[in-house]
């Protein structure tokens, strides 16, 4: 027998609905009385439940949403963003399509004639192919060069968008829902988080704006409604749940993304996503998809980290962070056994940098940032935000676990630099290869030889096992090992003398620091089988 869910008709009694005879099964199915002239949706009418719509929340928050359309004299149009989002006006594969066709138009107003059978690319910023008055160089009319998303966030008319968006223009026009066009004047714009504020002059008209939302009541498996301009077609409104929090996209140490299933595609950008309130509870930023289009995959900066950033902007037209001044990277749980820590987390300090914060505060490479303030800290990625999310000159206490034991320390926080070179775990560069060394000796059950280095500090990696640990982990031939268990080494000796003590002491893992052109990080190894 055919099952109801909720009290309605079954997918597969819709489906046998589909005959006169499945109408009459329908009925015997769902228990509605009705004579057998009378459709089946009016059946399922007659005793369905009221199915929630999104209309009304599309209704109060459609005026705050807007088209941002990004204008240049000189830059030939182009994708000007890997996210897949910024509007590329070539119009490759848009010829077949009708001449009244809106896309058809869209391209036709503001890039390639899809008709022009010479192929010719008529390109914003070009006449003919030596250039013209609106050439590189030129000063001719202000062109668009890519359009994205935006909303209204107050009724005097400051807009958030994505700094990707803006990024590359000199002007920029914001396209209301009902087609008003007002000029708007970049306030600020912050990279590191992907955000940008525009803003209007009404002249003395009070804008639509909508709220935040609160991050703590945004949950995995939530309903949620995006708005934006995707491929040019404003107030497009696509609807889906919230797939995951906290996603890592390797953007940058901020990276805290939303994941969203609602149809994200390129001119999303710097649009917002709604909770059935009307709250925005993420900005569509990333997609993940092989085709360019949508795959159900699409990433949103939290509101939590916008509101922040963006009152900063609106306030000063600049994010001032706090700033420790120390590359991190993650604590594996091969670097956790190392070092005697009983958990994988916390930051691992590879390297303070010379008179930044943590410097002069005594922290050293080597140190796990295991709390801030009393909190844990989870991972690299939580120390940056939360340092990032406080005020520069503030004074934190940090707890560092260093030689087996924790210690506290006081950091007064200083102003990250703006082009301050963000901390990596990662190091996937060619280091150079250093020059033969004075003498080689082999670490074997490490898969390591070793030399004495360059400079003398330290031992000069010169050969690698590449069925060993130490090719597992990354360690290439030409870095140098600076010290193991946090004790400077200078010959094969003295790391010999370290395992020794660590195996003592019950260790199966010693924690080495590799230097290289890029930098320095820490590594794992088993000391299993060294004597």
């Amino acid at each position: 027998m055919l099952k109801n869910f909720n009290g309605r008709p079954s997918l597969a009694t819709v489906l046998k609905a589909s005959t006169v005879a499945g109408i009459a099964a329908a009925v015997l199915a769902t228990g509605v009385p009705l004579e057998i002239t009378r459709s089946y949706a009016e059946a399922v009418k007659v005793q369905a439940p009221a199915v929630p719509s999104f209309a009304n929340v599309v209704d109060a928050v459609s005026p705050a949403v807007v088209s941002v359309r990004v204008e240049n004299r000189v830059n030939p149009v182009s994708d000007n963003n890997n996210d897949g989002f910024s509007f590329d006006f070539n119009g490759r594969g848009f010829d077949d399509l009708p001449d009244d066709h809106p896309l058809k138009r869209f391209f036709k107003q503001f890039g390639q004639d899809p008709n022009d059978q010479q192929g010719h690319s008529r390109r914003f910023g070009q006449n003919g192919p030596n250039g013209g008055p609106n050439g590189p160089g030129g000063k001719g009319r202000l062109r668009p060069v890519a359009q994205g998303s935006g909303f209204f966030i107050s009724e005097d008319g400051y807009i958030v968008t994505n700094n990707h968006v803006v990024s590359d223009g000199q002007a920029f026009v914001a396209v209301m829902n009902d087609g008003t066009e007002l000029d708007a004047k970049l306030i600020g714009k912050d990279p590191r988080t992907d955000l940008a504020v525009l803003k209007v002059d009404g002249k003395g008209k009070k804008f639509t704006y909508v709220n935040w939302a609160d991050d703590n009541n945004v949950r995995v498996g939530d309903w949620v409604v995006a708005v934006g301009n995707p491929f040019g077609l404003g107030g497009t409104v696509t609807a889906g749940i919230v797939s995951a929090r906290g996603r890592d996209i390797g953007s940058g140490p901020y990276d805290d993304y939303l994941q969203v299933d609602a149809a994200v595609n390129r001119g999303n950008s710097g649009g917002p996503t709604f909770n059935l309130s009307g709250e925005v509870v993420g900005i569509n930023t990333a997609i993940f998809s092989p085709s360019g289009g949508s795959v159900g995959i699409a990433f949103a900066i939290p509101a939590s980290t916008a509101r922040d950033v963006v009152a900063d902007l609106m306030k000063d037209g600049q994010v001032s962070r706090g700033w420790l001044g120390v590359q991190i990277q993650p604590v594996t749980k091969d670097i956790a056994e190392s070092i005697g820590l009983s958990e994988p987390s916390g930051a691992l300090v590879v390297a303070p940098q010379a008179g930044s914060p943590g410097d002069k505060a005594g922290m050293k490479a080597g140190d796990v940032v295991t709390a801030l303030n009393g909190e844990t800290i989870k991972d690299a990625r939580d120390l940056s935000r939360r340092i990032g999310a406080m005020q520069p000159g503030s004074k934190v206490e940090l707890s560092v676990w260093r030689a087996g034991k924790a210690q506290p320390l006081t950091v007064e926080l200083g102003t990250l630099p703006i082009d301050q070179k963000d901390a990596s775990a990662d190091d996937n560069s060619q280091p150079q290869q250093p020059e033969a060394p004075a003498s080689e000796k082999a670490l074997a059950d490490l898969g390591l030889t070793v030399g004495p280095s360059d400079d003398g500090k330290g031992l000069a990696i010169t050969g690698i096992d590449p069925d060993s640990d130490a090719a597992d982990k990354g360690i290439k031939e030409g870095e140098k090992i600076t010290s193991v268990n946090n004790q400077e080494v200078a010959s094969p000796e003295d790391v010999v003398k370290v395992l020794n003590q660590a195996k003592k002491d019950g260790r199966t893992r010693a924690l080495f620091q590799i230097q290289s052109n890029e930098g320095s990080r820490f590594v794992a190894l088993p000391i299993n089988g060294q004597g």
